[in-house]
């Protein structure tokens, strides 16, 4: 397993920033709360990171953490490739 994980706007909210994952790095980033097995509750903080307990409990995991613009231009190369093929 790659598990990785990366900060990426919410698709519902492009004003806020979540926690997204993978397990392997062929598949494409989901919000934490679509990994239930993973995911821990969220603190309890107005205004506090969606995803940061998750991110810590995660770490002591080893899982990877990669870089917004590391993710975001593998989104793009992905759109891109499928183009292609289609």
């Amino acid at each position: 397993m790659d598990r990785q994980m990366c900060w990426l706007q919410d698709r519902n909210n492009r004003q806020t920033i979540v926690l997204h994952l993978r397990e392997y790095i062929h598949q494409p980033w989901k919000p934490y709360t679509a990994y239930p097995q993973y995911s821990v509750p969220d603190y309890r903080v107005p205004g506090g990171s969606k995803g940061w307990a998750t991110y810590q409990h995660l770490r002591k995991a080893d899982w990877n953490l990669i870089a917004t613009a590391q993710a975001n231009n593998y989104a793009v190369s992905a759109k891109t490739l499928i183009k292609k093929v289609a």
